[in-house]
């Protein structure tokens, strides 16, 4: 999901922040260096001089003599009898150099034009929070992992499914798999979709986390809703190019033409691009069918390992156990 671009402003604002954190850090250390260090301010005070020199003669139409040191060549000299100075009074060679969070773009956010790594992370991570994962991290990890709830062949669909998921996450750089989690209300089709997202996030993979509901309100926002073409395009490229994609509570959102020719190409370029997706819902197979086109069905039963969860609802008696409790 694209940033809003007062979000993106105040990326870049912290951005400028550094620079100049950076800058007057390094000025506190020249000044420093000054005071130790007298005949090195005498260099620094040289390099303009020599500048102007340069420039003057050049304007003059003046030829330089035989073995006259070029501009480039004295600058190399006073460079050098600066490192030195600062060798022989102990500090680092690299002293008054600018010193950066990111040194690949420098604190800009940008190499060439494009995006650097340092501003995507920066991007992920307050999309992290806008989709709210982190706080659902903090009640669906595998650390939280029970099998106290379930019993007889629901046991053993939770068993199996989880064994599907740590597969996922173990062979995750190697195979390109999809997950299709379905079944009745409460029986651990989310939360197993989110440990998963918390393993993934924590070996690098950039996950992007929607409800049904809001992936297609927020796509039809930017289509009928006279959003910033940009912007649009963006998501559209989040949305095909994360690592992995989950869609939570398919079926909840509404259904109608929009919705399906969107969940459609969405399903498609990711598998074009073998990005892996997974999907929760509470439709079984037939319903699954009967909602969708029979391309959106055909591409799930193709292209995504489907498991089944049933049981009682595990939130409503987590809730009674903890009444008990009390």
């Amino acid at each position: 999901m694209p940033l809003s671009s007062e979000q993106y402003k105040k990326i870049m604002a912290e951005y400028g922040q550094r620079r100049t954190v950076h800058y007057n850090e390094r000025e506190q250390r020249r000044a420093l260096v000054y005071r130790k260090i007298p005949a090195y301010k005498a260099l620094d005070e040289q390099v303009p001089v020599l500048s102007m020199r340069e420039l003057d003669e050049r304007l003059s139409g003046r030829k330089k003599l035989p073995g006259e040191l070029s501009l480039q060549e004295q600058l190399l000299k006073v460079a050098e009898k600066k490192r030195r100075l600062l060798t022989e009074n102990g500090f680092p060679a690299d002293y008054l150099e600018m010193q950066y969070d990111c040194s690949d773009c420098k604190d800009t956010g940008y190499i060439d034009g494009v995006k650097c790594h340092c501003l995507r992370e920066r991007e992920i991570a307050v999309l992290y929070d806008q989709s709210h994962l982190r706080e659902l991290f903090r009640e669906n990890n595998f650390g939280l992992l029970s099998f106290d709830y379930y019993e007889g062949e629901a046991l053993e669909r939770f068993r199996g499914a989880v064994g599907i998921c740590r597969h996922f996450i173990d062979t995750f750089d190697k195979d390109y798999e999809n997950l299709y989690f379905y079944g009745t209300v409460g029986t651990g089709k989310s939360f197993l979709s989110i440990c998963t997202a918390k393993e993934l996030i924590e070996r690098g993979h950039f996950i992007l986390y929607f409800s049904a509901t809001n992936l297609f309100e927020t796509l039809s926002g930017y289509i009928f809703g006279n959003r910033d073409r940009e912007g649009y395009e963006e998501l559209r490229r989040d949305l095909t190019d994360c690592d992995l994609l989950i869609i939570d509570d398919l079926g909840t959102e509404l259904t109608n033409a929009f919705t399906q020719s969107r969940f459609f190409e969405l399903l498609n370029l990711r598998h074009l691009a073998r990005k892996s997706t997974i999907i929760s819902t509470n439709l079984d197979l037939r319903d699954l069918r009967d909602r969708y086109s029979d391309r959106i069905y055909s591409r799930i039963i193709s292209d995504y390992i489907i498991c089944k969860l049933e049981g009682p609802d595990i939130r409503m008696k987590k809730k009674a156990r903890k009444k008990w409790n009390q």
